[in-house]
């Protein structure tokens, strides 16, 4: 807890001051994101550092493996469904990026079985990417499944993102563009995914 304040002690004496006047605005006027992030909930990967994104400018929704679950409408709670709800029908954002990154535990689990003091929801969370697993133990050797599996898993979201009928109807009007990306943690480079289906590197300058 100390840990947590004195990072507050800190934004209050710095950042505060220098962002006031947007958080105000954004208190009147409301939030307006154009891009709404799925990225996955390990520590490393901080979508608004990595894109160096303002208060206000970026919708972010996480969770383990950035994994978007298939268009299920059953009554059940489903906290990821409902932020992509709210950022694509209510704030009407026009891009999501599904953001992926390397050395997740989550892709590992979906490979390797989840761990033993971790089965109650991981395993069965991670089940919605069994299509990448199968990908990925089909196309890559035993060393790279994991980046591979890691790839396959953002396209796996991307295409669930296409289930949902309301995120369907604005892709195919133009009002909504939909994006793969990887980070490497390691090296701080970003990847996108390319419309044949691989990943290239972003140009950091």
């Amino acid at each position: 807890m100390e840990t947590l304040l004195a990072g507050y002690r800190r934004f209050r004496a710095h950042g505060w001051p220098e962002q006031r006047r947007l958080f105000e605005s954004l208190a009147t006027h409301g939030q307006s994101p154009k891009v709404l992030v799925v990225a996955c909930v390990d520590s490393r990967v901080d979508p608004a550092r990595i894109f160096d994104a303002a208060p206000g400018e970026m919708l972010t929704v996480r969770n383990v493996a950035n994994l978007v679950p298939p268009y299920a409408p059953d009554g059940a709670p489903h906290g990821t469904s409902a932020a992509l709800e709210f950022g694509v029908r209510v704030l009407e954002v026009r891009q999501i990026m599904v953001m992926g990154h390397g050395s997740c535990g989550g892709v590992r689990a979906l490979l390797d079985g989840a761990p033993e003091q971790a089965h109650a929801f991981i395993a069965v969370w991670m089940s919605i990417a069994q299509p990448a697993r199968a990908r990925a133990m089909q196309r890559a050797l035993a060393g790279e499944r994991q980046q591979c599996c890691e790839h396959e898993v953002i396209k796996v979201s991307l295409d669930n993102l296409m289930t949902y009928p309301w995120v369907a109807e604005r892709v195919a009007a133009g009002r909504l563009a939909l994006q793969g990306s990887w980070f490497d943690i390691r090296t701080g480079e970003l990847m996108t995914l390319q419309s044949d289906g691989s990943f290239a590197r972003e140009a950091s300058q």
